[in-house]
């Protein structure tokens, strides 16, 4: 009895378990039908108000930049801005030698007869001031035909024939010949007709950047001593702090003697040079070969006075003037760079790229092959190149100073008064270099932002997108005949000057200011060929402030030439007491636009900036 009592009571508990189960099983099925019936989460869009502050500076630091302005560019709303270049210049090393003896052995008596201590005579032949220009970022050449798309006829296809000599682009890569010239050696047979065509002996053309204006009209620049002095370190602060200079400082009073004034011309080949004919090769004339060791990438090659150089330069060979870099730039304090003002043209240089080439021939001892036998020794002329940099640069920083002084026109009253009242937010106006900048509040004032960001809080939304739409006033850029549009916005923190996007999760198509950072945006958008909107994307920026409770702080709006680059300099704003941090690459660019504000008249209400949150809730 007891045995079956046990295993009744067994049976019992095995009954349960499968009911319990059973239960369970049909539990989950009716979960599950109703989540997939019920759609229990639903994606919509809200937009939000944002307040707008405009600024205007008056100064921005303009020494040891990446990029220096050069010329006068007229924009068609804010006016004319002039930019000149005032630059030291540097030896490569202390103490240089030129020819072959050091000063020290040439004044000496030559009593041995072998001719070690002639004085060798240094004469400066030409000097060259070389300024490179930017080329586009990237190849430039989509099809890979060797022809830039500025010059291609057709950049998607190498099978075009750009300059019409019955051969491909993509053939003429293959043979060496020049894509863009139908005779190539200009022996009067075009190049497909000819043979004998030395390959890859001709200058290649790029495309150029940060070029703006009347690029194909001669332009008249102007080079001089420069007197001043510029200090690297700051004497205000015991030298322990870099010298700031400010876009306002005017030297054109420590204009020194005039070392080349007259007009240049923008061409997009490389600057060339010929080998010289050598005597034992008869069958061969070297000079029309290229000399590919001397070849320069396009730029500006000037000619500056060969005696100034004689005399402040090779006549100083074992003076005090060249022991060391310190005591050079106190002796030759550099110069000074400018455009005529009646010429539109203003163009972009990296002075850490250029030079300033001394070529000077010195009277050479050849012995003939013998040291012994002094009876057969002559003095002949050689000839030698000495290279002086302007600024250089590693990954520490750059190294020697320059400024960079811009001298702008006053804005319009109508925009000069938006900024100094400070009530109109209808639009925003935006200019590079010593211009202006925008100061944007997420969700309105402080007052009204708290609450929303807590009713966005209570909803429990997920924050899928956010997006700031800035469209273009094209009414106003279009009844000024147009404007040179800033390819690019950007947005920073401005308590602790960081960028909104995160480099980490940033999604790059090419490694190019417009290629990278695709997630944030913030690149023109055109229709028709003219600029219609900037869509910045600002997804974790606002999930940092909704989730993590970090500070709706106020944003910056300004142009940058590259948003990679994010370190700032200090600038002056009109009616402030303290100075602002603006982004660097802001200080370099020239350009300038107006965008629509948030409360623009009501024919524009599509059109006003706003924030947009795409967003998943459940029901």
């Amino acid at each position: 009895m007891q045995r079956l009592s046990g295993l009744k009571q067994l049976s019992l508990l095995l009954f349960s378990i499968l009911l319990m189960f059973s239960s369970c099983k049909e539990d989950l099925v009716t979960i599950g039908e109703g989540v997939i019936g019920g759609e229990p989460f639903n994606t919509d869009k809200a937009v939000y108000q944002v307040s707008l502050t405009n600024n205007k500076l008056t100064t921005v630091q303009t020494n040891r930049l990446p990029l220096y302005q050069l010329g006068n560019f007229t924009d068609p709303i804010y006016g004319t801005t002039r930019a000149r270049i005032v630059t030291q210049v540097q030896i490569p090393a202390s103490d240089p030698t030129f020819g072959d003896l050091p000063q020290a052995t040439e004044v000496l008596m030559d009593n041995s007869g072998i001719l070690d201590t002639l004085p060798e005579n240094e004469e400066v032949t030409a000097v060259f001031l070389y300024l490179p220009f930017q080329t586009e970022p990237g190849s430039g050449d989509t099809d890979n035909d060797g022809v830039q798309n500025d010059f291609d006829v057709d950049p998607t296809s190498a099978d075009s024939d750009s300059d019409g000599d019955g051969l491909t682009d993509g053939e003429e890569r293959v043979r060496g010949t020049d894509p863009l010239n139908p005779d190539t050696d200009g022996d009067g047979i075009i190049d497909a007709d000819d043979e004998e065509t030395i390959a890859n002996n001709f200058a290649r053309s790029f495309s150029l950047d940060s070029i703006y204006g009347q690029r194909d009209m001669p332009f008249r620049v102007r080079v001089e001593e420069n007197t001043f002095f510029l200090r690297d370190l700051d004497p205000n602060n015991n030298f322990e702090e870099d010298q700031t200079y400010f876009s306002d400082l005017d030297l054109t009073a420590f204009a020194g003697q005039v070392l080349f004034d007259g007009e240049l011309e923008i061409s997009a080949e490389q600057i060339v040079f010929f080998q010289e004919d050598a005597e034992d090769t008869e069958d061969i004339d070297e000079s029309t070969l290229l000399d590919n060791t001397r070849t320069l990438a396009p730029g500006l090659r000037i000619p500056l006075d060969a005696d100034f150089f004689q005399q402040n330069l090779l006549d100083q060979e074992g003076q005090p003037s060249l022991l060391s870099q310190s005591n050079f730039r106190d002796f030759f304090r550099g110069l000074q760079i400018s455009i005529d003002a009646s010429n539109d043209i203003m163009l972009l240089f990296d002075l850490t790229e250029a030079n300033i080439t001394v070529e000077y021939q010195y009277d050479d001892i050849n012995n003939n092959g013998t040291t012994e036998d002094t009876t057969d020794d002559f003095v002949e002329k050689d000839e030698r190149t000495y290279t002086l940099n302007l600024l250089t640069g590693n990954i520490l920083g750059i190294g020697g100073n320059a400024v960079n002084q811009y001298t702008s026109e006053n804005f319009p009253a109508d925009i000069e008064s938006t900024i100094a009242t400070g009530t109109d937010d209808s639009r925003l106006f935006l200019k590079g270099g010593a211009g202006t900048f925008a100061e944007i509040q997420l969700f309105g004032d402080e007052a009204t932002s708290e609450a929303t960001i807590e009713e966005i809080r209570a909803n429990n939304w997920v924050i899928n997108e956010a997006n700031l739409i800035f469209y273009v006033d094209r009414d106003r850029l279009t009844s000024v005949g147009g404007t040179v549009e800033p390819p690019r916005l950007y947005l920073y923190n401005a308590e602790t000057n960081q960028p909104l996007y995160n480099i980490i999760t940033e999604l790059t198509f090419t490694d190019t200011p417009l290629g990278r950072f695709q997630n944030y945006g913030g690149i023109l958008e055109e229709e028709g060929g003219t600029g219609l909107r900037y869509n910045v994307r600002i997804t974790e920026h606002l999930n940092n402030i909704i989730v993590r409770d970090s500070a709706n702080v106020p944003l910056r709006v300004v142009l940058s030439a590259d948003i990679l680059n994010v370190a700032t300099r200090e600038a002056n704003e009109a009616g402030a007491t303290e100075q602002v941090d603006i982004p660097i690459m802001t200080t370099i660019t020239p350009l300038g636009t107006v965008l629509i504000g948030p409360n623009p008249e009501a024919a524009l209400e599509d059109k006003r900036l706003q924030l947009q949150l795409f967003y998943t809730e459940a029901n």
